[in-house]
């Protein structure tokens, strides 16, 4: 009975701070922080700690492979129970959020090919502003409260799924110089092997869990980036129970994956993403002049970001909704389709990540895409606030 009285508090509370808002606001910091270091004397001692060797790899590679293995796990187990049993679970659902994704895709990546050509070395980076960052702009839907309509933050939850999807795609595509087809052939039989308990009715964690690890390693031998091993297990863990029942009212009690989905949102969001952003938001700004920020890299990204972004997926959803493939949000307009399309150019974490990928070793690319994504981020993040802000300001007036 105490231990009850106590616990049941902290998990309250646990729960509250570890949504996807607050994870974003822990990744804000985080990142100011990297920016605050980078700039400051203590600037070699941040770059030492990140190159420092702990077994095979450096802290800041068992950030960027072993922990956002970890957050991939999470999109990949979100994006499951959403296309199973959630937002994405009939095709009319999926229409608008997901052309809108693809919209908000496509033009990114032309805006910074525009910008850099086909040619030339930071060709690579194209992807790079073709991601949104869910928790950033979730962050700041939650900041305007009743400004964003319910149905709207669905909309924009499911188009970031829909995204982080395609980030995956794109990076098991574009992004593996090179492969071991021995070690890649030992992880499809790790998968199969999942598969084989997930058709078995095995309902327990553990022995998925145990498999990740071997799956993990023999993904990062592969030479296919060891995170997807993340998005391959979540996509391996069942979400129904023995019976084949879909969860009721959110009960996880019975469902692997979410119980495994709401452990990892009480720890992703307030440990893997700050970390993330502590490691590699970090750049140095002193010796930064203009010629940087009119790099086409950064204009690239910039541009990209902030008014890709907009027009990719504010273009995609009202032709969808004007053809009749899908309605409007409810108690949504224009405006706020507007501001959340906005939003969508927040593309911090996926956009940093695509970034190391594209431009390993280069370290000048490196930043300039740095520059571009937190240029881009910012600038998309308050224009979307102030949109949204005061389209909620007419609302509330007209009342």
């Amino acid at each position: 009975m105490l231990q009850s009285l106590i616990w049941r508090p902290i998990q309250r509370i646990l729960d509250f701070v570890s949504g996807s808002a607050s994870g974003g606001f822990a990744l804000m910091g985080a990142a100011a922080c990297a920016l605050a270091i980078a700039n400051s004397p203590w600037r070699t001692e941040y770059e030492i700690l990140l190159a420092k060797e702990l077994g095979p790899l450096s802290i800041l590679q068992w950030i960027n492979d072993g922990l956002m293995a970890v957050f991939f796990l999470l999109v990949g187990l979100e994006i499951k129970r959403e296309v199973i049993d959630g937002e994405l679970a009939d095709n009319r659902r999926r229409i608008l959020p997901g052309l809108a994704a693809v919209g908000g895709m496509v033009v990114p990546a032309l805006i910074y090919v525009l910008f850099n050509g086909i040619t030339s070395e930071a060709f690579n980076g194209w992807a790079i502003p073709s991601a949104t960052d869910i928790a950033f702009a979730l962050s700041v839907a939650t900041l305007l409260g009743e400004g964003v309509p319910a149905s709207l933050k669905a909309f924009l939850a499911a188009l970031a799924i829909i995204d982080d999807l395609g980030a995956v795609v794109i990076i098991a595509t574009f992004y593996t110089p090179h492969l071991d087809i021995t070690y890649l052939g030992g992880a499809l039989i790790v998968v199969g092997a999942m598969v084989i308990l997930n058709l078995s009715g095995v309902r327990k964690l553990w022995p998925y869990l145990a498999l990740s690890v071997a799956l993990w390693l023999l993904t990062h031998a592969s030479g296919v980036h060891a995170t997807l091993a993340g998005v391959a297990t979540a996509f391996c863990i069942p979400l129904r129970d023995e019976q084949g029942r879909p969860p009721s009212n959110g009960d996880c009690t019975h469902s692997p994956l979410l119980r495994l989905e709401h452990a990892l949102h009480r720890f992703v969001p307030l440990t893997v993403m700050p970390l993330f952003g502590f490691a590699n938001a970090g750049i140095g700004l002193t010796n930064i002049g203009l010629s940087h920020w009119i790099a086409p890299v950064t204009l690239g990204v910039g541009l990209g970001l902030a008014l890709g972004k907009v027009i990719g997926v504010f273009s995609a959803t009202m032709i969808t909704i004007h053809l009749g493939w899908a309605p409007m949000p409810r108690d949504a307009g224009r405006r706020e389709l507007l501001g959340t399309a906005m939003l969508c150019g927040i593309g911090f974490t996926m956009s940093l990540f695509i970034s190391m990928l594209a431009f390993p070793g280069h370290v000048t690319l490196q930043n300039e895409a740095k520059l571009g994504i937190l240029a881009g981020s910012i600038t998309s993040g308050i224009a979307g606030w102030l949109c949204l802000r005061r389209n909620n300001r007419i609302a509330s007036s007209a009342h």
